[in-house]
């Protein structure tokens, strides 16, 4: 709700898996953020970039509650987008900074961002103030200076209109497939997507997509997130009686290489996951937080 208050710092997860006895850490690390941290807010995307040896955060988009000194009692709970800034966080320190490019004229959330070096590629997104899905594909460039950063954009008009997608990354690096998400309110985006990003830029390429069946093709909404290289998970409401109103159909989507063709292309499968077939937990993969792994 908008009175909940929310933590300026920034919460970085790792994973530590090593040795061989299958147990896996955890690892929450907080950094408070100093300078011009960004807002609250949801739907935005985070990522990495690296140049002249130096790593930082890349921070874009979202949507957040109007501000209190506008808010009366029949806007309350509205949303808007944010600014359309670029926020910086040094990797170390924790410093932000904020950033304005005329190329960006509208904010936009529920986008997706893929990142390679210095380089941020953004695509889709919904832009709340006139409710839209334009195709956009813009590329964000960072020089990470000594002294301030040099941030640079490009727009680009072969971008997709999606929202809410799903990248899994492929086993090549920089590879992956876009998959899931929405083309309108009452629309779901039933095809794939083939990304790759070198040096020359981003490439895409349409791929079949599964043959869905009726839970997934029939369904209003749907979500997930990427298991591993080339695996998905999708899930969908279940709808159907005897079924738990709040139950839901889980599907594992995967795609693979075909070949040693040049151009690889990818095979899709999905399959339904049964959890009361699934291993018991003894035998499953455990988690553990904040424990390090020989304990």
């Amino acid at each position: 709700t908008p009175n909940n208050e929310l933590s300026a710092s920034l919460y970085i997860l790792t994973v530590d898996s090593r040795g061989c006895n299958r147990k896996v850490t955890l690892r929450c690390q907080e950094k408070e953020l100093v300078g011009e941290p960004p807002g609250p807010r949801y739907g935005h995307t985070i990522s990495v970039v690296h140049s002249r040896g130096k790593t930082a955060y890349v921070l874009f988009g979202g949507r957040s509650y109007i501000p209190p000194a506008e808010r009366t009692s029949e806007n309350w709970n509205s949303v808007v987008d944010c600014l359309p800034q670029v926020y910086l966080i040094d990797q170390e320190f924790g410093c932000c900074s904020a950033h304005f490019l005329p190329e960006l004229t509208d904010g936009q959330s529920f986008h997706l961002a893929l990142a390679r070096e210095n380089c941020v590629y953004f695509l889709g997104g919904h832009i709340a103030s006139t409710d839209c899905r334009p195709p956009r594909l813009f590329r964000l460039r960072v020089e990470l200076l000594l002294g301030s950063p040099l941030l640079s954009c490009d727009i680009f008009n072969d971008g997709l209109a999606i929202t809410s997608a799903i990248v899994t990354p492929l086993g090549s690096a920089h590879e992956y497939i876009i998959i899931g998400g929405y083309q309108s309110d009452s629309q779901k985006r039933m095809q794939c997507t083939y990304v790759a990003l070198d040096d020359d830029g981003i490439h895409m390429e349409p791929r079949d997509a599964p043959e869905w069946n009726t839970e997934i093709s029939q369904s209003r909404t749907w979500f997930g997130g990427s298991l591993e290289k080339g695996s998905t998970l999708l899930a969908v409401p279940s709808g159907t009686n005897p079924a738990p109103p709040d139950g839901y159909y889980f599907y594992k989507v995967t795609f693979q290489h075909e070949g040693n063709e040049e151009e690889p292309a990818q095979t899709c499968s999905q399959e339904s996951t049964e959890f009361e077939d699934s291993a018991p937990l003894e035998d499953s993969e455990e988690l553990y937080f904040g424990r390090e792994p020989h304990e």
